[in-house]
């Protein structure tokens, strides 16, 4: 396992970190019992980075990683978990109706998410808390920062973070630029292009870590799909909405196309995706999800110190594809 430096923190984090979502149950069925398993697994092979959510099953995954945390005795494993915003029925938190961070990161709820986060997961300090979604006027109205720096000052928290919403990089930059939190997390992969252009970058002249998420793009570039994939998914998996309607027909064509380019490059798509994604020297982490041993032990076998193909990067240019499918 290769590790990075975690932006100003100093941490050394697994390059190849745990992404948390799977194991709330959202992503169809899941069995507790191997959900632990297979992040003690994960531990026992170098990774020391979590990645989880309150709005993964509504604190799901977090119980479920504090019941492995309550196992695991051999070394630090820094644990990032996420406050959702508020969800006001009167109001919309659709980003283009530019809602105030203000209503949907009131203090109190700051505050009682994060108790419930620590209770669940079994600490008495977050290393590091995230929120969930970034609204622009953060920059400005900074009643959720002080709310947070109080929570450290209370040795409640550690660091603090801003998960971005997929497809949105550049809501961030700003946030980047000023270097109000410690980490910025983001979706980065083969088709999602965009963060490496300005936002990695700005990130970096702060000190601000990198997380990057989705790197497999949800599953389609394992390069594994058919054209009856989607049928395979339970019915309750959020797959089958996100890929509706003409989604999934376009995204088999366009993972084609990836397989052809990647080819004489590395032997499955999905050893390429994975490499791609941790390319850019400012990211820190990236937390593909993971859902057996096998899955980790592929997720780890790229954690070997080779650098991805240069040439293969500019290839890749073109290939980008800005879209939204968790709508």
């Amino acid at each position: 396992m290769e590790y990075r430096t975690f932006g100003r923190s100093g941490w050394k984090v697994s390059e190849i970190g745990f992404g948390g979502w799977q194991l709330g149950g959202t992503w169809g069925k899941v069995d507790d019992k191997n959900s632990i398993e297979t992040l003690l697994y994960a531990f026992e092979n170098g990774v020391n980075f979590v990645d989880t959510a309150f709005a993964y099953g509504n604190g799901h995954s977090e119980k479920v990683i504090g019941k492995a945390l309550d196992k695991w005795s051999s070394g630090k494993i820094y644990v990032a978990t996420k406050i959702t915003p508020i969800m006001d029925k009167s109001k919309s938190l659709n980003l283009d109706n530019n809602p105030s961070i203000k209503d949907c990161y009131p203090s109190w709820y700051i505050r009682e998410i994060i108790e419930g986060s620590l209770k669940r997961l079994g600490t008495e300090r977050l290393d590091l808390i995230q929120l969930h979604l970034w609204f622009e006027d953060g920059i400005t109205n900074l009643e959720w920062l002080n709310t947070l720096t109080t929570l450290k000052k209370e040795g409640k928290i550690d660091k603090i973070g801003v998960s971005l919403a997929d497809i949105r990089p550049e809501q961030g930059l700003e946030l980047a630029k000023k270097g109000l939190v410690d980490s910025i997390q983001v979706l980065f992969n083969m088709f999602e292009q965009e963060p490496a252009d300005l936002l990695f970058p700005e990130s970096s002249k702060t000190g601000t870590a990198i997380i990057t998420r989705v790197p497999l793009d949800s599953g389609a570039l394992t390069g594994t799909w058919t054209d009856n994939t989607i049928m395979e998914w339970d019915k309750n998996d959020k797959r089958r909405l996100m890929y509706r309607d003409n989604r999934f027909k376009e995204t088999l064509q366009r993972v084609e196309d990836l397989k052809k380019l990647c080819n004489p490059y590395y032997p499955t798509l999905a050893e390429a995706a994975l490499r791609y994604s941790l390319y850019p020297k400012e990211v820190a982490v990236v937390i593909p999800g993971m859902r057996n041993k096998r899955e980790v032990d592929l997720n780890l076998a790229i954690s070997d110190g080779k650098k991805f193909d240069s040439e293969l990067v500019e290839m890749l240019r073109p290939y980008r594809w800005k879209h939204e499918f968790y709508n």
